[in-house]
């Protein structure tokens, strides 16, 4: 694929955890959360992108949460579950994404606030309608997604590039 190759990202921010007494990382999904994992996958499945590829943070919630959203899918991706997903600073988590493979056109990230609602921002130098002003008023709940669009490779990836082309949480529709 070349330079001028486009390219999506879906950034998922994991569903409603609960807070039971066990380490953050360890911490289940809510059972709002197990009814709001399955409806995003069926937006995510609504899209129509046919995913390359799942970059998944292996806290629990997030694996719960990509386990009951897959299941959604016409078409299941490969899945790497990738411990820096978890607490990523918005720096990490574009060194990451720049370590993709350029085979990769449509990729989707299931992780965690604040770093999916401050990389769905930094991408986007562009938004399409009312998006941007909806997620940023919204603050990036759990359960949301966001659609950012670009042209390059992975390796150019960086702050501005992109356009936010969807928003959307369970709590909207």
């Amino acid at each position: 694929m070349s330079a001028d190759t486009s390219r999506r990202i879906v950034l998922l921010r994991h569903a409603k955890a609960d807070w039971p007494e066990v380490s953050d990382h360890e911490r289940p999904l809510a059972e709002r959360g197990r009814k709001d994992a399955p409806a995003v996958g069926l937006k995510l499945a609504e899209t129509g992108i046919s995913f390359d590829l799942a970059l998944c943070s292996t806290a629990a919630r997030t694996r719960e949460t990509w386990k009951l959203a897959v299941h959604e899918l016409p078409h299941r991706p490969k899945t790497h579950y990738e411990e820096r997903l978890y607490d990523a600073s918005l720096g990490e988590l574009i060194a990451l994404l720049n370590e993709t493979s350029d085979d990769v056109s449509d990729l989707v990230v299931i992780g965690h606030n604040p770093g999916m609602h401050a990389l769905a921002d930094a991408l986007a130098g562009r938004a399409e309608g009312d998006t941007a002003t909806r997620m940023n008023r919204t603050g990036f709940p759990t359960a949301a997604l966001a659609i950012v669009s670009f042209t390059g490779s992975w390796k150019s990836l960086e702050h501005g590039v992109g356009t936010l082309q969807d928003y959307w949480t369970p709590k909207e529709h």
